[in-house]
């Protein structure tokens, strides 16, 4: 009997693929699919102002929808299955250090909007998986942006000018502490250089950045 009630919550509880919906492998995203994501080789996309940054795959239509439908249509979920992306991709570089996790923030009312920053919640599953503590209160949001796909290098570049802080009623992070930025999408790499540029200003020198995705054209 036990068994038999064993049988059918795992026949209830399958987990299908996302992007497919096969129960055949009981997983969040099947080997059939995995192979269709184009993944990048394991060395830096770019280095802004000394600082390497690693992207793990191409924006392409798979990505895309992993991403959008984490960050805006609640499904968080799947921020697992991008935080096993890019610990799959971050392991292989094997950087010996104990890094402390820095999710790119969002402003207050975009948080009040959508309840969540996705990339908090990245963050926390890449924790689960690094043993890397995750600090997402350190960097903060003090300007709320336009979108920045919508815009050119230039004007991204003006647009993300002086959006983010430190925030000064927390413990901040010792100067000599390996810091690594998570973020989603990085392009020309504006938003990236921006928080760069503040944490060095600040002393900070031991950073890497690490994002999920990267088109495949640069703006």
């Amino acid at each position: 009997m036990i068994k038999l009630i064993e049988k059918l919550l795992n026949l209830i509880y399958i987990q299908p693929c996302y992007l497919c919906k096969s129960t055949k492998e009981d997983t969040i995203l099947c080997s059939k699919c995995r192979k269709k994501i184009h993944y990048l080789p394991n060395t830096p996309l770019k280095i802004i102002n000394e600082v390497q940054v690693y992207s793990c795959t191409i924006y392409d239509d798979i990505i895309k929808k992993l991403i959008k439908n984490l960050k805006y249509h609640n499904q968080k979920y799947l921020a697992k299955l991008q935080a096993k992306i890019m610990y799959e991709f971050w392991k292989e570089i094997n950087l010996n250090e104990n890094y402390l996790l820095l999710p790119v923030p969002i402003h207050k009312n975009r948080k009040k909007e959508r309840k969540y920053n996705h990339m908090d919640i990245v963050a926390d599953e890449f924790s689960k998986l690094s043993g890397y503590k995750t600090d997402n209160k350190f960097l903060i949001r003090i300007k709320d942006t336009d979108n920045q796909y919508k815009l050119h290098r230039k004007e991204r570049i003006k647009n993300i000018k002086g959006a983010f802080g430190l925030n000064q009623k927390t413990t901040a992070p010792e100067k000599t502490q390996a810091l690594l930025i998570l973020d989603d999408i990085t392009s020309t790499g504006a938003t990236l250089e921006e928080i760069i540029n503040l944490l060095k200003q600040n002393g900070y020198k031991n950073i890497t950045a690490l994002t999920l995705a990267t088109p495949d054209i640069w703006n």
